[in-house]
């Protein structure tokens, strides 16, 4: 069982992180994705810097884990936040989050493939899921006439880079906590992610920002890279393991119904239909296995 704080603290994490993806749509109607994941990125960063110093964090890495930070922010960073805000430039803000949170599908996959993990009977219930859910989207972005499959392609490996860095932060050995090495990798992501921005994009113009536009670049510094990140720390060792996959299943749903009130998006039932698969695919994954009940003899020294 969850406390009463944890579980409204877990409520507004589930709502933060869903209504991320339209606000981020919102915003690249005004911004181009590089310029505003880069300056989003920075701020947000720089803000959680400072809070968590002040918490009296240590915040400098020793020696080989500048490297170690490095590589480890090259998936978690580079790939996923990059990929995905082109993902969500192409799609619909609720499709992109539900195919962005096919991420625990590719983790179980990747880990097997690369890391020895074992493959489940529930593994292969959730490729299957995944995969039909990867097909109704596609085909709805084939079949109409300006359809982004392109965008599909984004996500798909945004989730893929996401997954293979959370393989590698669990074998990672450092001795910073994790939301300091997590502030770190977002300074130095944001600074490939500028250099990207400068070589690929036009600047940007804020003196001709709208204020929902301002609004949304706020959201994205404050809430989504600062307190979300704050709740999720401060509860990621303590929340039972199916408690986090019903939040991390919430999400796209989240996503998708704020999507229509933001940025006036009309799920179709492909998408419906979608997020049911990857919501079940999820569920296999990070659903605790219930082992049975261990007999008094077997405990007894004696038996």
């Amino acid at each position: 069982m969850i406390s009463r704080k944890q579980a409204w603290a877990l409520l507004a994490l589930t709502l933060m992180w869903g209504v991320n993806w339209p606000m981020m749509k919102l915003s690249l109607q005004e911004m181009s994705p590089l310029f505003f994941r880069a300056s989003t990125m920075l701020l947000g960063a720089g803000w959680l810097f400072f809070y968590v110093a002040r918490k009296g964090e240590r915040m400098w890495p020793a020696g080989r884990e500048w490297g170690a930070i490095a590589l480890l922010g090259l998936p978690n960073v580079l790939g996923w936040h990059t990929l995905s805000i082109l993902g969500v430039q192409e799609l619909a803000s609720g499709r992109a989050a539900i195919l962005g949170f096919t991420m625990p599908i590719f983790t179980v996959l990747l880990g097997a493939l690369f890391f020895g993990e074992r493959v489940t009977p529930r593994v292969r219930v959730a490729v299957l899921c995944a995969g039909l859910a990867i097909g109704l989207l596609l085909w709805h972005e084939l079949a109409r006439l300006s359809g982004r499959p392109t965008g599909i392609l984004w996500m798909l490996s945004a989730a893929a880079s996401w997954a293979l860095g959370t393989l590698m932060f669990r074998r990672a050995q450092l001795t910073l906590s994790p939301l300091v090495v997590t502030v770190w990798m977002l300074l130095l992501g944001s600074v490939a992610v500028w250099a990207l921005a400068f070589a690929l994009e036009p600047p940007p113009q804020p003196s001709r920002f709208s204020l929902p536009m301002w609004v949304s670049l706020a959201y994205s510094v404050i809430i989504n890279y600062g307190f979300a990140q704050l709740i999720w720390f401060g509860m990621a060792r303590e929340l039972p393991p199916a408690t986090s996959a019903m939040s991390i299943m919430a999400i796209p749903l989240v996503g998708t119904l704020s999507a229509t009130l933001i940025v006036g998006e009309v799920p179709h039932w492909q998408d419906w239909l979608a997020m049911g698969f990857v919501m079940m695919a999820i569920a296999s994954v990070l659903w605790p296995v219930r082992r049975p009940p261990v007999i008094a003899a077997a405990q007894s020294p004696h038996a």
